[in-house]
């Protein structure tokens, strides 16, 4: 029996609402490269089943009415094409991102109560480093005894080796870790891994297949901004904190809370 010691934190669209401000960079990118190519909102809800930019593009060239020699051609473009967005991204990203509720509360809690933090993440790490400092504010990159990105690991979510360096770094076994994710490939990658994980969709994920999640909510819950109340009687709290994610994770694992 393993007692919780740690919660583990994907990054875009888990801690922050950051999935439009990748759309616009990828749109801004593409006009730049003069592409011309522009991604609806629908397209990128679409493309978000995919982990990772670079294989979001890869993907979309597939899906284009052009030669074969054509598509090679934008295949040797991704790189470029990535690195531009990634650039825009972080110049946006500069004016914050909005936190999504309960994750900020929820992060300082668990630090009082003496548990550790991490973030995995799709996204690379310098555009961790600057979403984190935006919104959360530079001392918060202090918050964290571990951080991995997508550049990190030889295979993205929903392989579960983002969650395997994460612990590694940790040193800590899964059992010891709850996972919050917003994405089905995030939450089957921590599954995987064999971590207790609480799903978190945004209005960008919510029709994917969450049936893997252990908990399925549609937030953390704030005083401002509860829990509805069905979810609120399910879970013991009006929000999601330490006490009760040490509970369901102690049920789960046959601990002791």
């Amino acid at each position: 029996m393993t007692a919780l010691q740690a919660l583990v934190f994907d990054v875009d669209g888990t801690v922050a609402d950051t999935e439009e401000i990748h759309r616009q960079a990828f749109n801004a990118a593409f006009i730049e490269l003069a592409l011309w190519w522009d991604w609806s909102a629908e397209d990128y809800m679409r493309l978000l089943r995919v982990s990772s930019g670079p294989q979001r593009l890869a993907n979309y060239i597939e899906t284009l009415a052009v030669p074969q020699d054509e598509k090679t051609r934008l295949h040797g473009l991704v790189p470029a094409i990535h690195a531009t967005k990634t650039r825009i991204y972080r110049e946006l990203i500069e004016r914050g991102a909005p936190v999504r509720p309960g994750v900020e509360r929820l992060m300082k809690e668990a630090r009082a109560a003496g548990l550790r933090l991490a973030l995995g993440s799709t996204s690379s790490t310098a555009n961790v480093e600057a979403l984190v400092s935006a919104s959360l504010g530079r001392e918060a990159l202090g918050w964290f005894s571990a951080v991995a990105s997508v550049d990190e690991v030889p295979r993205r979510k929903p392989a579960p080796d983002l969650y395997l360096r994460l612990l590694g770094e940790l040193r800590l076994p899964a059992a010891a870790c709850v996972a919050f994710e917003d994405s089905a490939n995030g939450v089957q990658a921590a599954k995987a891994a064999g971590l207790y994980t609480i799903a978190t969709p945004s209005r960008w994920t919510a029709t994917q297949d969450f049936a893997a999640a252990d908990l399925l909510l549609h937030s953390l819950g704030e005083p401002r901004s509860p829990l509805d109340p069905a979810t609120a009687k399910a879970v013991g709290a009006p929000q999601l904190g330490v006490a009760q994610i040490a509970r369901l994770h102690a049920a789960h694992t046959g601990s002791v809370a």
